[in-house]
């Protein structure tokens, strides 16, 4: 009977500071929170009702001074701007670069980043060693820097260019194309797929590796039942975020691109500053941003999967 009494007393002890902590716990994530709302949350808002052709309020100074500017025609709002940006003829070239780039780059930086992580895991060594810190160089490269780089190496009168004509070869000039675009993306993204997907498959216990070659299991068969599946949330997220970093790329598009068709990055600050089409840049960025959302959802759904398979929901 006196256990009981104690357990009782102790358990009304622990739920007062149980509360406490919680509270606090509230407040310490509170600050974060209201500054994502106040400065990420606030104006995708003001820019949704732009969008829509809500010019009053604090919309009100754009819209004076902006060309083009569709106003509402009813209390929600009107499509008049979306219905604009679609009919607009470069748009649509503009959409499938940026897709075609994305789609493209984000592939080939994903099998190298697995190539280079398999390799790094199964060989090792130190010309693994090396081959990982020399891919990891432009992680600390700017992007400008690297845009500006590559083009002068890929250029008209570039290096690469001026070495093989002394040897009558007559490479092409690959920039203002879109591969220069896909060139300087995958050049700019590999890191980081890198670091994670190499991070996901060092974590991969040896003792599976090991015991899968015990049994006779080719190196093929090892790295599609074994190292991908175990590395499946690393992946995904190399691929989500590069992806995502990918479309809404401007720096290496914008030095390294043709001004038409570019990708929707340059041609929203196109839109916003020099044609001084705001309302239409918005629209744009929306575009963007349900592509990338379209994108997060897989990362989203190898999370739930991830923490499903571990018990934890």
């Amino acid at each position: 009977m006196s256990q009981n009494i104690e357990v009782t007393e102790t358990d009304n002890l622990a739920a007062p500071k149980a509360a406490r902590l919680s509270t606090l716990g509230f407040f310490m994530s509170l600050p974060p929170v209201l500054i994502l709302l106040g400065f990420i949350g606030l104006p995708i808002l003001l820019a949704f009702s732009f969008s829509l052709g809500h010019t009053s309020g604090p919309n009100e100074i754009i819209a004076l001074i902006g060309q083009e500017i569709y106003e509402k025609d009813s209390w929600w709002g009107t499509f008049d701007a979306y219905r604009a940006v679609f009919q607009d003829a470069r748009f649509g070239p503009d959409l499938r670069t940026t897709l075609a780039v994305s789609f493209i780059a984000t592939f080939l930086v994903v099998v190298m980043a697995l190539g280079m992580g398999i390799y790094q895991r199964i060989v090792g060594g130190k010309l693994a060693m090396i081959m990982i810190s020399l891919s990891l160089v432009p992680l600390f490269v700017p992007v400008v820097i690297a845009a500006f780089a590559i083009r002068t190496f890929y250029d008209g009168n570039g290096f690469l260019k001026s070495l093989l004509f002394h040897f009558g070869i007559d490479f092409p000039t690959i920039t203002m194309t879109t591969n220069a675009i896909t060139i300087g993306t995958i050049w700019t993204s590999l890191p980081f797929a890198i670091l994670m997907v190499s991070s996901g498959l060092q974590s991969i216990p040896d003792a599976l590796i090991e015991t899968a070659q015990d049994a006779g299991a080719s190196f093929l068969r090892i790295v599609r039942t074994i190292m991908i599946p175990l590395a499946f949330v690393p992946i995904v997220i190399a691929i989500t975020f590069t992806a995502i970093g990918i479309m809404g790329s401007f720096t290496v598009p914008y030095f390294l691109g043709a001004n038409q068709p570019t990708m929707l990055g340059v041609e929203i600050a196109q839109f916003f500053g020099p044609y001084n089409r705001p309302q239409l840049s918005v629209v744009m960025a929306f575009v963007i941003f349900i592509a990338a959302s379209l994108v997060a959802v897989l990362y989203v759904w190898a999370n739930v999967r991830s923490a499903k398979q571990s018990g934890r929901i």
